[in-house]
């Protein structure tokens, strides 16, 4: 008996010590150790560095990269270029998201999303939450009393119309729905921290005369996506918000080509089954950052949900860390695959580009082609060369290896409404579809405006590892 007394004295007395003051720097217990889980579809880039920079010489004499050493952080990349299937996926929930939030507005019960309280929850940004809960299609009795299946949002059903669908003349299929692209306007809220960052804008103390405590200000301004200025007020004044029409230019395919027939690409591309597994293109920078935006989201609120550690912001590439993959820990390579060749040894070209003189189909595709259709890289990454050009965040500028750092090297410039074209133009990396092998090198630099949509722009999304490797 007095061994078990004993034992269990011994058993407190360690269980207590976590929480025993001992005066000594121990930080704070109780905190799990975390391992970032791999993400899907996404694969693993180490921290590294390497000479970014023409690997041959600059045939064009754009003069605008030259060669240097840089460093580059660890971070998950998209196997592949996003594909329409994956970004459709992006469009029926912006399609579902304004559906559940004029369902709610029309006093629809099972689409309130309500507290404790049974008031509806309004988020900081004044909109009410959405209730992802209520299924759209749903079986409920009508007014006789009988069993019918009800579409919520459908126009036809006699539900509020959302104006989500054409009807009368803009109705051209006769074959059903047709979604009302224009309305499928997506807003999202980002952090400004290049302004937050900035020494005028900083919160510090302020001693006032008489007053026995200082008191926390800011100041400085911000500047708005807009162009408009406003002072400092709070960590609110860096949150800014947005909103984008999601919907690919499907039109590219005609406007990017004069006298040239793509009709069926235009009305086939994006949303035919046949089309699932290729890259999206019709997607301009500022549509790419939404969908970034848009999978955070989708992301975190499902790691919320289940009790799970959030994670990095999905974002586009920056151009060092484009490079940084696209040469695969190949250093001084001219393309992705290594050497100096298009071809491989039974004399097969090895990437969708546009050989020879012009013969589009001798790589075996005529535009774009399924993703992972050629051969990966040495990090396992598809058509880092050829297929589609890819959108990366930084602006571009032809001196911007001359005054970026080179740690994480990065420039950004985010371009106001009113801002001059030169001001829009981003970097787009690793050659398309309908270029010729030079835009294929890794270290090849282009740009594209940032409103402009491009059959031959697509994108993929890149995010921040969590530690070290």
């Amino acid at each position: 008996m007095k061994k078990v007394l004993i034992l269990g004295l011994l058993v407190a007395l360690l269980s207590s010590c976590a929480n025993y003051n001992t005066g000594e720097l121990v930080g704070v217990q109780g905190r799990k150790a975390y391992i970032e889980p791999d993400p899907y579809g996404m694969l693993f880039i180490p921290t590294g560095s390497f000479t970014m920079g023409p690997s041959d010489q600059d045939v064009a004499w754009t003069q605008n990269a030259l060669a240097r050493t840089v460093s580059i952080d660890a971070f998950w990349m998209d196997e592949t270029e996003i594909t329409n299937n994956e970004y459709r996926q992006f469009i029926h929930w912006v399609r579902d998201s304004i559906m559940r939030k004029g369902l709610a507005a029309a006093d629809i019960q099972d689409f309130q999303y309500i507290d404790q309280n049974d008031q509806p929850v309004i988020l900081p940004s004044g909109e009410p939450r959405i209730n992802w809960d209520t299924p759209l299609d749903v079986i409920k009795k009508d007014r006789e009393g009988n069993m019918k299946a009800i579409v919520y949002g459908d126009p036809l059903s006699g539900d509020p119309g959302l104006d989500l669908y054409y009807t009368g003349e803009d109705q051209l299929s006769p074959r059903g729905k047709e979604l009302k692209v224009e309305n499928l306007i997506y807003n999202y809220y980002w952090v400004d921290f290049q302004q937050a960052a900035r020494h005028s804008n900083r919160m510090k103390l302020e001693y006032n005369t008489g007053d026995p405590e200082p008191t926390v200000t800011y100041g400085g301004q911000v500047v708005r996506p807009d162009g408009t200025r406003e002072d400092v007020e709070g960590r609110s004044s860096f949150v800014n918000k947005d909103w984008v029409m999601v919907y690919p230019d499907t039109l590219c395919w005609i406007a990017d080509f004069t006298y040239s027939y793509n009709e069926p690409m235009a009305t086939m591309y994006f949303w035919h089954p046949s089309y699932d597994n290729y890259p999206v293109v019709g997607v301009n920078w500022k549509q790419a950052n939404a969908f970034c935006s848009w999978r955070t989201s989708y992301l975190n609120d499902a790691l919320f949900k289940s009790g799970l550690a959030l994670v990095q912001d999905y974002r586009l590439p920056m151009e060092a860390e484009w490079e940084f993959a696209a040469r695969g820990n190949l250093d001084h390579s001219m393309y992705p695959w290594g050497g100096v060749y298009l071809r491989n040894k039974i004399g097969c070209f090895v990437a969708n580009f546009k050989p020879l003189r012009g013969n589009y189909v001798d790589d075996g595709a005529l535009a774009t082609e399924r993703v992972a259709t050629f051969s990966a890289n040495e990090y396992g990454l598809y058509d880092m060369a050829g297929n589609v050009a890819e959108w990366t965040i930084s602006a571009y500028d032809p001196s911007a290896y001359v005054f970026s750092a080179t740690l994480n090297p990065d420039y950004k410039y985010n371009a106001k409404p009113n801002d001059p074209p030169v001001m829009k133009r981003k970097v787009i990396r690793g050659g398309s579809w309908k270029d010729v092998a030079r835009y294929l090198q890794v270290s090849v630099r282009d740009y594209e405006y940032q409103d402009t949509a491009k059959s031959y722009i697509g994108f993929r999304c890149v995010r921040s590892y969590l530690g070290t490797n």
